[in-house]
């Protein structure tokens, strides 16, 4: 078995810059995750299975067209779960046709809460280091356009290693 998950990787700088803020609010698990949006949480399938995953994704990124990404601000999951994030402002709806293209097929799945586009920058610490997160990356901003997606593997040494891209279409 090997252990996948899929997402829209965040550029450079912002993906060192959130990284960075990351770790230095103490989320040590920062190191081995690079900054992204989740499309596909992690998830065990296996190895044997993984050709046929990459072949669905391959598919999935075929039907989609590149998208704008602003990011702006932060939003919590509290109480429900221990998360500080960065919102979406603009892509939310993009992301979600792509996250449920990607949960099709070999990688449908139920999910434990609601499918909620963000990239977070606090987890699973005290709360105020979650409130710090929170009030001081309370005017982050950024814009991107989303051109590909990533499938990532999990090593235990090194964390989450992006291990195949798949670009999306251009736009017209």
């Amino acid at each position: 078995m090997v252990t996948i998950g899929v997402a829209v990787a965040i550029p450079e700088p912002w993906a060192t810059q959130l990284q960075d803020y990351r770790t230095s609010v103490g989320d040590v698990t920062a190191t081995q995750i690079p900054t992204h949006i989740t499309l596909i949480p992690p998830v065990e399938v296996p190895a044997e299975d993984l050709p046929a995953v990459e072949a669905h994704l391959g598919e999935a990124a075929s039907g989609l067209a590149a998208f704008r990404i602003h990011l702006r601000g932060t939003g919590t999951f509290r109480p429900v779960s221990p998360v500080v994030f960065v919102t979406l402002v603009e892509g939310i709806s993009e992301v979600e046709l792509l996250a449920d293209a990607v949960r099709r097929g070999p990688l449908a799945m139920d999910l434990h809460f609601p499918f909620h586009p963000h990239v977070t920058v606090a987890h699973h610490l005290g709360d105020a280091q979650l409130d710090r997160a929170f009030a001081e990356l309370s005017d982050f901003e950024c814009e991107f356009t989303a051109g590909a997606f990533s499938l990532y593997v999990h090593d235990e040494g090194a964390g989450w290693q992006p291990t195949r891209e798949f670009a999306l279409q251009p736009t017209a």
